[in-house]
């Protein structure tokens, strides 16, 4: 993973899915899922995260509503990144996606590595992505080197290599050229599935 990794890539806003640079002929592998450890439950954000976040995002106060995630992000919040790091002494990209899936959202087995990451999303347009949902990227010429998760209106948290743990525009410039992939993560719940996040 090279540079900054900062936003994401490059996606028209056309009702299609996204396959990255090449205009197409990526296929979907077959979805898995993965295990919540229990019923998912919501906590209310704490006042000072809804104050912070809801300016940084450009959003109402009463769209911060998931406590449990601002609070994440606000206590991951510059964590240097470290290839192969899963503390707070450094992350990676695919760590900290893991960590929050494991400790927001209560998903017991997501794997690792973004490569093997991506086969656990049911892909979804970009004008469709919700809270929660991995964003996937291209970069050096490998598919899926990069991960972060959506937040909403446009933003996306993630280990970018030059500042750690970050909010960035989906949209920004260096980061949207290299967006290839994006969806919500498949959760195995009694012989059904559903989608983890948004």
């Amino acid at each position: 993973m090279a540079f900054i990794l900062s936003s994401c890539s490059s996606i028209k806003k056309t009702r299609r899915p996204v396959y990255g640079n090449n205009g197409g002929g990526v296929t979907q592998p077959t979805t898995l899922t993965v295990k919540r450890l229990g019923p998912y439950v919501m906590e209310k954000p704490d006042k000072g995260d809804v104050d912070k976040y809801s300016v940084m995002m450009g959003v109402r106060k009463s769209d911060i509503r998931n406590g449990r995630l601002y609070s994440f992000i606000d206590d991951w919040m510059g964590t240097p990144y470290k290839f192969g790091g899963l503390d707070k002494d450094g992350v990676d990209c695919s760590g900290f996606v893991y960590r929050l899936q494991q400790e927001v959202y209560d998903i017991d087995n997501m794997p690792r590595s973004t490569n093997l990451q991506v086969n656990f999303i049911k892909r979804k347009y970009e004008e469709d992505l919700k809270e929660g949902d991995l964003v996937f990227f291209d970069f050096d010429g490998k598919q899926f080197s990069h991960v972060g998760v959506y937040l909403q209106n446009g933003y996306v948290v993630h280990a970018s290599t030059r500042k750690g743990v970050m909010i960035i525009k989906l949209k920004d410039p260096y980061m949207y050229k290299y967006f290839s992939r994006a969806g919500s993560v498949m959760v195995e719940r009694e012989g059904e599935t559903e989608s983890s996040g948004g």
